[in-house]
């Protein structure tokens, strides 16, 4: 009975969650080294470097590797780290804000305009959106949640997934009540 080991199935269940988590650490230590070259390497002066460390804390990811991330983006490295954040208009008017850290902002926008028109929303100029939110520590939260019915939370659901699949974005916000 070939594939019906109990290693194997453990192996492939352990080779997916590897991957998942692989990816959330490299998109929350690049959010550290993007904070480090922004505004310097000390937690204590710099609130967004010490806001992406609590997140990779959270996440569990060891100190050893938030202390490598640190110490290689204080080094003069070719590949420059940026914060971008997207502004975009989903199903049902629902405002969005994508935040990113990338090494080419022209390519990241590209990317995102992209994933955007195949589901049905729309990159918006800066400001349109982002006055619909505040920045609290946590990200940034909705003034006033707008209400969707199902099926624009499906359509959002499906949006968020595909958008999340890409390296550069980190964090994804909307106003929609889901």
């Amino acid at each position: 009975m070939a594939g019906h080991s109990k290693w194997a199935q453990i192996k492939r269940q352990k080779a997916a969650t590897d991957a998942q988590k692989s990816k959330e650490f490299a998109k929350l230590l690049r959010k550290i080294a993007a904070a480090v070259k922004e505004a310097g390497p000390d937690p204590n002066a710099n609130l967004a470097l010490r806001t992406a460390i609590e997140k990779a804390s959270r996440a569990n990811i060891p100190s050893s590797n938030i202390e490598r991330a640190i110490e290689r983006a204080k080094g003069a490295g070719k590949d420059t780290l940026e914060n971008v954040l997207f502004e975009a208009y989903g199903p049902a008017g629902a405002a969005i804000l994508v935040e990113g850290v990338t090494d080419s902002k022209n390519r990241t926008s590209q990317e995102i305009k992209h994933i955007l028109s195949e589901h049905g929303a729309k990159l918006a100029g800066l400001g349109s959106a982002r006055f619909l939110f505040q920045k609290t520590a946590d990200g940034w939260e909705p003034v006033t949640p707008l209400p969707v019915d199902a099926a624009v939370k499906e359509s959002l659901t499906k949006l968020f997934e595909a958008l999340d699949a890409s390296d550069d974005v980190t964090d994804i916000f909307t106003n929609a009540d889901l």
